[in-house]
């Protein structure tokens, strides 16, 4: 009797998929396979009738070409506003996602989803915009070209020669809820070409010597057609899996299912299916039932049929084992279950005549129990390469006999019982009839089954009829019967106690099957349950390898990427362990080593910890039994392990980097909050003593010199503090986001004077070197804040470097450049390699505790270039001193009037 119970996994993942749908809106892609088909034209149709049937429609955007019928359909249907984004002094109209989401309707169309939106937007993609839209809720609509498919991109480019730059990842197309083919034939869209109703009278002819060719239209509509067709083939099977698992099979793939049995021909009914899947170009699928005679096959058979289904998965097929009474019951279900309607079947060998009646083939028990399925008979041949052994056997021979031996117990215990019934029944005789008797051996055999499985019931059945026809049946003591009769008796005994026994065994092989099933569910419930609550990679990694162990025994090794997106490894390598393979697995994130076609000599198998984002790490095992990982549920089982640990690393990881950023930011906000407060508190104060200073210094009579000269640094100090508070309400404005730039067109000239008459007081105009070209253009800038740079570079060099101080400015043809160099110790050593540091917050050299200031002049001068869209670094100069240079991004300026 077969298991038809829903399996548990696919019921979770609809439950997941039907709560995902719940929660977004859904998406509708009309798919064309070029220009001009009429993918627009359709959608607003399609909006059209929507709109009429009372639905909140809402274009977001839509772009019709100059064509007409297009723009008419647009008329009646509400439309966002579009957002204006400055990008090469032009002002681009762009989708405003921010009032599609204010506005939330119930279908929003947005047209071209290749788009790359303008730098600036808040996602670089318009496909991204789409996914926040659906995640809100709202339904969108949308158009698409086959050639804008990642996956395609080479081979789109190799047929037309053009290279597509704005491509979409195949999973938007994969995941979209509705896909509806736009497609008109190549020579109805060359007519539409050159009637212009596609691109503009120009534009049409260069495309039509380009792209629009016949050959290349024919090519792309072809793979517009698969494509399609592969997403309807997804939609089929899932519909099949949401409605019934016992729906007939469907012929609308084409797919192959292999049936691999136990025979010497499995392997060339797998060739056969793989040839026949590659002629058809479709998927296939190789499976083997796993029933209770199988499992008492030899050693050596059991690894020639996982030698075979390695061979189906290096060709290219989806391996699955399945357990079940009956093989074609099991393979009629499995094939209604994955929609599969040819199946491939080896031809069994010619039976005896009088075995005929006791076992029909499996090819047509299938037939009678399918009859809508096409079966393909393989001949079985001798003239074939015979597969190698997966798992080395050292001796089978020694392998049978402990088969032997370790059914020998049960053996004992059927003859023991037997004999212990006989005893009892032999005292029970005076008081009991035949057939009462006959009961108490029938629960003998019973006992024996269930304990010791059908070898052992067999012979408690042989015992048990012989020790009743010698003990208890007249003549006594004796095989002789007087009675025809007890020849019924004994001949209804012994196939009854096979019958029990075989019963018993099938029952014990469905509770061991359902007993592994429970035992990997509890195992992946139990590793999710405590990956959940782990908080720390370590606590991941321990989690993992037990698990692992847990499933496979042998031993297990976690290893995670580093801060770098190396491969840690572990210090002592265990024994067999090659680190150079589990470096290639994880910089390619295939599996490796045992049971794979990469490195599979190794004793090791590697497999990479792939997480939604990227891959996270690897982990290896070397299991207990060689064979464990052929078996293909024990390979999904692996993965889903490793799957499950690597989503967890990926949660910790960004479970620490939101840690992090939140304490960054309220650190930032806190000190932003300090700086400003101190600052404003400070200043005013700052500025009364300087000008009491100044005040005392012109005072009437006049100072003594010692007075005068204290009034001087008194000014001199108050200038520097207030210099210093000024830095830190700068900071402070800057961080804070609210610096808002005026830019006007002015001279670069104008700004450096007014700076050296600034930096005065610090840096006489005699020890600055000025060489700034007399033709330099103009250049657009904020005037207040580049002064803020040049002054706070050259305070830089007087304080830490020697006169003579050189500014220079040049310009070249998308840039002016500023350099400040100094003829002092340079920048310290320490930076050697980090200049970068120096424009940092607070950041000071060691040598500098001397020096009054707190490290925020360099930190204000990289904002304020940074707002500019320009760069500044620091670097020592040949010949001594350091040197600044400031880039700044520039444009033609405009014409003067004459």
């Amino acid at each position: 009797m077969s298991d038809t119970r829903p399996d548990p996994d696919e019921l979770l993942e609809q439950l997941r998929r039907e709560e995902g749908r719940a929660r977004q809106g859904q998406l509708r892609i009309y798919f064309g396979a070029n220009a001009g088909v009429g993918k627009t034209f359709a959608m607003l149709a399609a909006a059209q009738r929507a709109l009429g049937a009372g639905h909140d429609v809402v274009v977001g955007l839509v772009e019709t070409h100059g064509r007409g019928e297009t723009a008419q359909l647009v008329e009646g249907l509400p439309q966002l506003p579009r957002r204006q984004l400055a990008y090469h002094d032009r002002a681009i109209p762009e989708f405003d996602l921010d009032a599609a989401l204010a506005r939330k309707p119930e279908i929003l169309l947005v047209d071209e989803l290749a788009h790359s939106n303008v730098p600036g937007s808040r996602h670089p993609k318009r496909w991204q915009d789409v996914r926040e839209l659906l995640d809100a809720g709202i339904d969108v609509w949308s158009t698409l070209n086959v050639q804008h498919l990642e996956s395609l991109n080479g081979t789109v480019g190799a047929i037309t020669g053009i290279r597509v730059n704005e491509t979409v990842p195949d999973a938007v197309l994969d995941d979209a809820d509705e896909v509806i083919l736009v497609d008109v034939t190549p020579d109805e869209l060359l007519q539409r070409l050159k009637a212009g109703k596609v691109y503009l009278p120009q534009q049409a002819e260069r495309a039509a010597q380009n792209f629009f060719r016949k050959g290349n239209l024919i090519a792309l509509r072809e793979m517009a057609l698969r494509r399609t067709a592969e997403h309807v083939e997804e939609d089929v099977r899932s519909w099949r899996v949401e409605q019934s698992r016992s729906l007939p099979s469907w012929n609308t793939s084409g797919a192959i299912l292999a049936c691999i049995g136990p025979g010497e021909g499995a392997d060339q009914t797998v060739r056969t299916a793989a040839r026949l899947a590659n002629q058809l170009n479709v998927r296939w699928h190789a499976v083997h039932v796993e029933t209770l005679g199988l499992r008492k096959f030899p050693q050596h058979r059991q690894d020639r049929l996982l030698a075979v289904l390695k061979l189906a998965e290096d060709l290219g097929a989806t391996t699955e084992v399945i357990a079940g009474d009956d093989p074609a019951t099991a393979l009629v279900e499995h094939a209604q279950q994955i929609n599969c309607a040819i199946l491939v079947v080896g031809r069994s060998r010619p039976r005896p005549s009088w075995r005929s009646w006791a076992a029909r083939p499996t090819p047509s028990r299938i037939a009678e129990l399918a009859p809508g399925l096409d079966l393909v008979l393989v001949s079985q041949t001798q003239r074939v390469r015979k597969l190698g052994a997966v798992v080395q056997r050292q001796d089978i021979e020694g392998d049978q006999a402990g088969r032997w031996r370790a059914a020998l117990p049960g053996f004992a215990w059927a003859a023991a019982a037997c004999v212990a019934i006989t005893a009892v029944a032999t005292l029970l005789a005076p008081f009991l009839e035949l057939t009462n008797i006959v009961m108490l051996f029938l629960l003998g055999m019973v006992a024996v089954a269930y304990r010791f499985g059908s070898g052992a019931a067999g012979l408690s059945a042989v015992l048990s009829v012989a020790a009743f026809d010698f003990f208890f049946v007249p003549p006594r003591f004796t095989f002789a019967v007087s009675d025809a009769q007890y020849i019924v008796t004994f001949v209804v005994m012994l196939i009854v106690g096979l019958l029990i026994g075989q019963l018993t065994a099938g029952l014990q092989f469905q509770v061991q099957v359902s007993r592994t099933r429970e035992r990997r569910a509890q195992l992946l419930f139990e590793l999710t349950r405590d990956l959940s609550a782990a908080l720390l990679v370590e606590q991941v990694v321990a989690l993992g390898e037990a698990a692992v162990q847990r499933q496979f025994g042998g031993r297990a090794v976690v290893m995670v990427s580093d801060a770098h997106d190396r491969l840690a490894l572990p210090e002592k390598f265990p024994e067999q362990f090659d680190p150079s393979v589990a470096d290639w697995c994880f910089n390619n994130g295939q599996p490796a080593g045992y049971a794979t076609s990469t490195l599979g000599a190794q004793s090791w198998h590697y497999a990479p910890l792939k997480a939604p984002i990227r891959v996270r790490g690897v982990l290896a095992l070397k299991p207990a039994d060689p064979a464990a990982l052929l078996a293909p549920d024990q390979k999904k089982q692996l993965d889903t392990l490793a799957r499950q640990v690597a989503i967890a690393l990926e949660r910790v990881h960004y479970v620490d980097i939101a840690q992090k950023a939140l304490v960054e930011m309220e650190s930032e906000r806190l000190r932003n909050a300090l700086l400003a407060a101190i600052s404003h508190d400070v200043r005013t104060p700052l500025t009364a003593l300087i000008g009491i200073a100044e005040s005392l210094l012109h005072s009437q009579p006049p100072l003594s010199e010692a007075q005068a000269a204290a009034a001087a640094a008194v000014s001199g100090r108050a200038r520097d503090l207030n210099t210093m508070v000024s830095n830190l309400l700068d900071m402070a404005r800057l961080q804070s986001g609210a610096v808002n730039l005026r830019l006007e067109w002015g001279s670069v000239e104008e700004v450096v004077g007014s700076s050296l008459r600034a930096v005065e007081h610090l840096l006489p105009q005699a020890d600055v070197i000025v060489s700034i070209p007399p033709d330099l253009p103009l250049v657009e800038f904020d005037a207040a804040l580049l002064e803020r740079v040049i002054v706070n570079l050259l305070e830089n060099a007087a304080k830490y470097g020697q006169p003579p101080v050189e500014l220079e400015a040049h310009a070249t043809a998308h840039s002016l450049v500023l350099k400040v160099r100094d003829h002092g110790a340079g920048l310290p050593g320490q930076l050697a390699g980090h200049e970068g540091e120096l424009f940092d917050k607070f950041k000071r050299g060691q040598n500098e505790s001397s020096t009054h200031g707190v490290g925020l002049g360099l930190a204000i001068t990289k904002a304020v270039i940074d707002a500019h869209k320009g760069s500044i670094s620091a670097r020592n100069a040949s010949g001594g001193g350091a040197q600044f240079i400031v880039t700044l991004p520039r444009r033609p300026p405009p014409a003067m009037p004459e």
